[in-house]
């Protein structure tokens, strides 16, 4: 049965998709079978994943209004090695048609549950606000992996956060956790990213993944190309940094069961 997560932060530019997808394309690497989500309307992490968002026939918007099952939208992205159900520009029309829904906040969580079983992780890439789009990715979940950069307005972004899962757990998902906290664009010659570091480990303690994502030219162009760094030049930095990353995950999730 997989583990859900979701790739969450309040904060834009953080890294969320890039993080979705090299995540996606290491565990995937590591022989997990992989199912991407992509719960935002910009459809990047669909894009990033090597599917054109512009030709699919079923999104995930079809999924959340229930005319169609996450069988039946996810498309193969075959150079990455896993599924994803994409979304492109219809997704934002959802906002206002879920709102007069019954379930409006749990329909991707019953979609999921069918899914579940043929997958061991599935990545949910949210949009950076707290839209009905979110709250569906959040409700569905069992925890939320939070990129953050090492600098000031990040903390301020990550405080919103850590107060939002705690309303969701108490109110609506009593499952959802923190998994952890994954720096990225890290550069530790950079004094103010150390000193923001050693803050985030001294909070939120074993929270923190040992893993950390530098800044790397070649993970930064992988989007363009259509593919995650881990494909696209997996010798380079950022997308040795990802595998890692995911066999820290499997590992973490491993000792938690």
């Amino acid at each position: 049965m997989a583990k859900i997560f979701c790739i969450a932060n309040q904060k834009g530019g953080v890294g969320k998709t890039t993080t979705t997808v090299n995540l996606a394309a290491g565990l995937a690497k590591v022989g997990q079978r992989v199912l991407v989500v992509d719960l935002d309307p910009q459809g990047n992490a669909t894009m990033g994943s090597g599917v054109d968002k512009r030709k699919l026939e079923l999104t995930v918007y079809d999924v959340l209004l229930e005319s169609a099952s996450i069988a039946e939208a996810k498309t193969r992205a075959d150079k990455a090695g896993y599924d994803i159900l994409g979304a492109n520009r219809e997704l934002a029309g959802a906002e206002v048609e879920l709102v007069e829904l019954e379930r409006r906040e749990a329909r991707l969580k019953s979609a999921l549950a069918e899914a579940a079983p043929d997958y061991d992780f599935i990545l949910i890439d949210c949009p950076p606000s707290l839209s009905m789009l979110t709250l569906n990715g959040l409700c569905s979940a069992h925890g939320v992996i939070v990129p953050m950069q090492c600098e000031y307005f990040a903390l301020e972004g990550l405080t919103d956060l850590v107060n939002t899962i705690k309303q969701i757990h108490a109110n609506l998902n009593p499952d959802l956790q923190i998994i952890g906290l994954l720096r990225v664009m890290f550069d530790p010659r950079i004094t103010l990213q150390q000193q923001v570091s050693d803050q985030l480990k001294a909070h939120f303690g074993n929270k923190v993944f040992d893993t950390v994502i530098p800044r790397n030219v070649r993970l930064a162009e992988a989007p363009s190309y259509g593919l995650p760094g881990v494909v696209f030049d997996p010798s380079s930095k950022g997308a040795v940094a990802f595998v890692e990353f995911a066999k820290e995950m499997v590992a973490r999730i491993g000792s938690m069961k």
